[in-house]
């Protein structure tokens, strides 16, 4: 895989996220916790992606 493609697969798992994050906010049936935790995936995935399109 290359690093170009990885980023954007990287870059679409945080899109995803986002959507999940938004739709969980807007359900008063979603746990906060959950969408906390969506939350921190979404802050690794941006980290990795600025590390890797700092190196590429």
């Amino acid at each position: 895989m290359t690093i170009s493609s990885h980023l954007a697969e990287l870059r679409k798992k945080h899109e995803v996220l986002s959507d999940k994050v938004e739709k969980g906010q807007r359900s008063p049936a979603t746990d906060a916790t959950q969408i906390a935790e969506w939350k921190r995936q979404k802050l690794r995935l941006k980290e990795e992606i600025g590390r890797l399109s700092a190196s590429h």
